[in-house]
């Protein structure tokens, strides 16, 4: 007995036991958006124009009205702003990248903007509530795309999605061989009461964070000279299909921010993930000092989404092969395993595409709430 309890030990120094909850969901589409309020109040999207929403904490998910001439879009990215409203993004080239917005818990769609680049597609949209001076609690929300005419697209909304505008900053150039990732849509993330963006590339022109600062995206305030900053990413780039794919942050103050991005090979789903932590960048005379820490122990495959537990002070990571988490900012990550004396499912970690605390979804319908004891 003493010796099982010393490899158990040893065992729950590398991994993690009891995370998520298997729940069940009225629909057998492949998962890519989910968003969650808190409150019990959360939504999900993916194929054959799929939109789902539980207001009790995934005990119950309703399947929505299919917004028209939806049926066989791709929406992988969703964002709400309650119980009632959201807007949901296809993915495609062309006009087969659409916003739809609902104000009635989805009874009914109405479409609010189609791409007008035939070339482009769009990959992730993002809302953030921002307090301005003079202005209380607005939401800013940006839409971004694989490159145009050499440049990454970028639009932005001042109004809850109604309207949709070019970035006034020029958006930043891509290499060849550069593009955006919409597998969980978290290529990006529009961050704090600065309004500020970030966002990850990957493919075989190399991995970038790029991050807006020194203006919010809706570029009518008492901010000035915006620009975007660019941060060359050491993960491989050998192929199309390998990067970066998602990026978190976490707040320090009200206009710096932590960064976590996380990729790999989506091919190859088995080989060892990629991760780097930029902790929020200290100016000196000007001369901007931006460190890169990469993990000793990396994620233990390809993860597609990251996200970061303020309460347990944990970033967690998922994808195809399994469920990562590090209270060492990435230094180390260690496996979430399922907890046979909790009655998990034996792939109850793997199988995830998007991520959103404490929700998950993944193919076929598959959609998992996060225990609350998981990361403790």
């Amino acid at each position: 007995m003493r010796y099982a309890l010393i490899l158990g030990v040893l065992f729950a120094a590398t991994t993690a036991n009891a995370q998520w909850e298997i729940q069940s969901a009225p629909t057998s589409a492949d998962l890519r958006g989910i968003h969650s309020l808190g409150n019990g109040i959360a939504w999900a999207s993916g194929s054959d124009g799929a939109v789902l929403r539980t207001t009790d904490g995934g005990a119950h998910w309703q399947l929505c009205p299919t917004p028209p001439d939806a049926e066989k879009l791709d929406f992988r990215g969703i964002q709400a702003f309650d119980a009632n409203t959201a807007i949901v993004m296809s993915t495609g080239r062309g006009p087969l990248s659409r916003l739809y917005k609902t104000t009635d818990a989805c009874q009914s769609w109405k479409l609010v903007f189609t791409n007008p680049d035939a070339e482009g597609s769009w990959d992730a949209l993002r809302f953030e509530p921002i307090n301005r001076h003079l202005i209380h609690h607005i939401q800013e929300g940006v839409l971004v795309g694989d490159p145009v005419r050499g440049h990454f697209v970028v639009y932005t909304s001042s109004d809850l999605g109604e309207t949709w505008k070019p970035l006034t900053v020029k958006s930043p150039v891509a290499r060849k061989g550069n593009e955006l990732f919409a597998d969980s849509n978290s290529a990006a993330d529009a961050v704090g009461d600065a309004g500020n963006l970030a966002f990850v590339s990957g493919g075989t022109g190399g991995s970038k964070l790029y991050h807006l600062v020194g203006g919010g995206l809706v570029l009518d305030t008492w901010m000035t000279l915006p620009s975007f900053e660019e941060t060359n990413l050491d993960f491989p780039h050998r192929t199309a299909s390998e990067g970066a794919f998602s990026v978190a942050t976490r707040k320090v103050d009200q206009v710096t921010f932590d960064f976590m991005a996380v990729g790999g090979d989506y091919l190859k789903p088995d080989q060892q993930g990629s991760s780097v932590y930029l902790p929020a960048p200290s100016y000196s005379f000007f001369i901007r000092h931006q460190k890169q820490i990469y993990p000793q122990t990396p994620p233990h495959g390809f993860r597609s989404a990251v996200a970061y537990d303020e309460a347990a002070k944990t970033w967690i990571t998922v994808g195809p092969n399994g469920t990562d988490i590090s209270t060492d900012d990435g230094r180390n990550w260690r496996a979430l395993r399922p907890n046979p004396a909790l009655h998990e499912p034996a792939d109850a970690d793997r199988d995830w595409n998007a991520l959103s605390l404490p929700f998950v979804v993944g193919p076929h319908g598959r959609i998992g709430r996060l225990r609350p004891t998981a990361l403790k």
